[in-house]
């Protein structure tokens, strides 16, 4: 499920919440450190670069943090797998219309990159995966995920979107045994969403 609010941090230090991340795990103060997500908020005007009001702000920032700590947590099991699949939102596509030569298979459902624009954020992301030895999925919405997991068999996993969205996969990838590492999207929406291209290089 996404988020009910939109936001934009992609003007935000890339490596702020990573930052953060660590040395909360690190210390073992993970769940304690959320607490003082108010005060953090504050401090870094949060709430000015966003636009949310301070109850959606926290959810946002504490979601990304889990993420992190989770990527953290996960990254050793990660490593050691070898069959990999990188799952990306179609929503980043430069285009949403048919400008977009992306071909939709409905078996999967995915979308296939057709490399139509060099500065598309889903092309350089399909590009560097492939290059690396993933499937790459350029999904309509994260209930295609079961059914590719279930069919291909995957160890490790990449997915791009929301916190919101990475919670639910989580779970699921759990139960399935696959290790996942979660890039957050910077910008949600319909259409025109965000995420940094070379903070998933660094994750795949």
């Amino acid at each position: 499920m996404p988020y009910k609010f939109t936001f934009d941090i992609s003007k935000a230090p890339h490596h702020f919440f990573a930052e953060i991340a660590v040395a909360s795990y690190q210390r073992g103060m993970h769940k304690v450190f959320l607490k003082s997500l108010q005060d953090i908020i504050k401090k870094f005007k949060i709430q000015e670069a966003t636009g949310l009001n301070l109850q959606d702000a926290v959810m946002l920032i504490q979601d990304l943090i889990d993420m992190q700590a989770a990527n953290l947590m996960q990254r050793g099991k990660f490593l050691k797998t070898k069959k990999r699949a990188l799952f990306l939102p179609h929503c980043s596509r430069k285009y949403m219309d048919s400008r977009c030569k992306a071909i939709f298979d409905p078996t999967l459902p995915s979308y296939i990159c057709a490399h139509c624009s060099p500065d598309c954020v889903i092309n350089k992301a399909a590009v560097a995966a492939s290059e690396k030895g993933y499937d790459v999925y350029v999904l309509p919405g994260g209930s295609c995920i079961p059914k590719i997991l279930s069919t291909k068999k995957y160890e490790g996993v990449v997915g791009v979107a929301c916190g919101e969205e990475v919670k639910l996969s989580g779970e699921l990838l759990n139960n399935m045994s696959v290790a996942g590492q979660a890039v957050p999207l910077l910008k949600n929406g319909c259409a025109n969403t965000v995420f940094n291209v070379d903070t998933l290089i660094k994750t795949l």
